[in-house]
C-alpha cells in the first residue's frame, strides 16, 4: 500500500511539473506571430527586424535602421520567457555602453504585447500589435528631454 502511495504521488508530481512547464511557455508561444522578417521602408530609410525562434523559451531579433548604404541603428533583441515572466532584452550598438536593457511584460493580448522599464531613460515602452498575419506596428514611446515621445513603424511581412 505504502509503494502504491508513493508511486500515485511521484506520477502526480511528475505530470503537475509537465503542466507547469506548458504553463511556463504559453505567455512565449502567444508571440508567435512576431517569427519572420519584417520591414518598414520610408523616405529616411528601411527598418528590419529578422525574428526567428531559438528554443521555447526564447525569440532572438536584429533590428537595423539603413538609409542609402549606411546603418544608422542596429540592435539585437532577446525575447525570453523565465517561469512566469517574458523579458524583452534589447542591446543596442553604441547606447547604454553596449549593456542591455530589459523590459518586461505589462500587457498582452492575442494580438499584442507591450513590454516596460520606468528606470530607462527612452524608451520606457515598446509594443508589438499585429495588425495583419502580414502586418504588424511596432511603437516605442516615454518621456524623452522631459516631454511625452512616441516613434511608431508599420512593418509588412517580408521573404
Amino acid at each position: 500500500m505504502f509503494q502504491k502511495t508513493t508511486f500515485i504521488l511521484l506520477l502526480l508530481v511528475l505530470v503537475s511539473c509537465k503542466d507547469s512547464d506548458a504553463n511556463e511557455k504559453e505567455k512565449i508561444k502567444a508571440a508567435n506571430w512576431l517569427l519572420g522578417n519584417w520591414e518598414n521602408k520610408a523616405v529616411d530609410g528601411t527598418l528590419t527586424e529578422y525574428w526567428k525562434k531559438v528554443n521555447d523559451s526564447t525569440f532572438q531579433a536584429q533590428s537595423y535602421f539603413v538609409k542609402e548604404k549606411d546603418t544608422l541603428h542596429f540592435e539585437s533583441i532577446t525575447l525570453q520567457q523565465k517561469g512566469e515572466v517574458l523579458t524583452y532584452t534589447a542591446t543596442v550598438e553604441g547606447q547604454n555602453g553596449d549593456k542591455p536593457v530589459a523590459f518586461k511584460l505589462t500587457t498582452a493580448t492575442e494580438k499584442q504585447m507591450v513590454f516596460e522599464n520606468t528606470k530607462h531613460d527612452y524608451p520606457q515602452k515598446i509594443s508589438y500589435t499585429q495588425i495583419t498575419p502580414d502586418s504588424l506596428v511596432a511603437k516605442i514611446s516615454g518621456i524623452q528631454q522631459g516631454k511625452p515621445s512616441s516613434e511608431q513603424f508599420s512593418m509588412k511581412k517580408i521573404k
